[in-house]
């Protein structure tokens, strides 16, 4: 049985993370922390949904900047667990933006804004979590990101405007690099996964893919994801779409950094 903490988790892909993990036995998912910066109906809605809604907690974490309001969610979280350790950390808050311009218009404030919400929220997040995750069985720590933060197919995606988004995910692979040297030697699994481009209020009905699929798929490489993947940037697999026509393929593959 293994534990779960979500960011992000009032709606998209947060949201149906914690739901398609509420599915699954409980010999695999024992209890799912679903982080969320304030009240969420959509959340409410699933946890009463649930013939057992003991197995999803709504942590509330108004500022996940704020190493003070993670450490009293931890603490509440710590509660719930009665002693066991937690064993997986999934960061997916995050925002986009787009500048309307090249990169030389975006300005200070938009970069600053969205590194905060996409690269130090999981730090400070992981940070409080580490000692938890230490006491926990899988020491998993997955960092939800995009090939749009991939310096080598920079050029592949030359055409989005959404600049302050692709630096802060180059920086979130970053920070997956850190925490796998960090601590890959106390047997945890650091990863970065793109979950690929999903049809949600980011990602826009325009999208590749219902988020049940991308989802799925994400969820099948957090269960699978062994040691050996310390440090990797992993892409979803998703049937039919390995040789898809366009920038994005989902084959299962290493992304390059």
């Amino acid at each position: 049985m293994s534990s779960y903490l979500i960011s992000g988790a009032s709606r998209g892909l947060g949201l149906e993370l914690v739901r398609q993990l509420s599915l699954l036995p409980s010999s695999q998912v024992s209890s799912v922390f679903a982080i969320t910066r304030g009240p969420s109906d959509q959340l409410n809605k699933l946890i009463s949904s649930q013939s057992d809604s003991s197995r999803i907690t709504n942590v509330v974490i108004q500022d996940l900047t704020s190493a003070q309001d993670v450490a009293a969610g931890v603490s509440e979280v710590e509660k719930h667990l009665a002693g066991k350790g937690l064993d997986v950390v999934v960061n997916n808050a995050g925002a986009m933006t787009f500048t309307n311009g090249k990169v030389w218009d975006m300005p200070g404030e938009d970069l600053a804004e969205i590194f905060r919400t996409n690269v130090v929220t999981a730090q400070v997040l992981t940070a409080g979590c580490v000692d938890l995750l230490k006491r926990g069985i899988a020491k998993k720590i997955v960092n939800i990101s995009t090939t749009l933060g991939s310096m080598t197919q920079v050029h592949k995606y030359s055409w989005a405007s959404n600049y302050s988004y692709k630096i802060s995910k180059a920086a979130m692979n970053m920070l997956t690099a850190q925490y796998a040297i960090g601590l890959g030697q106390e047997g945890f699994t650091t990863i970065s996964v793109t979950p690929g481009w999903l049809k949600t209020d980011m990602g826009s009905a325009q999208a590749d893919l219902d988020v049940e699929v991308g989802v799925a798929a994400v969820v099948d490489i957090i269960l699978k994801s062994t040691v050996e993947q310390n440090g990797k940037f992993l892409n979803i697999k998703v049937d039919g779409w390995e040789n898809a026509e366009g920038p994005n393929q989902y084959d299962g593959a290493e992304v390059p950094w």
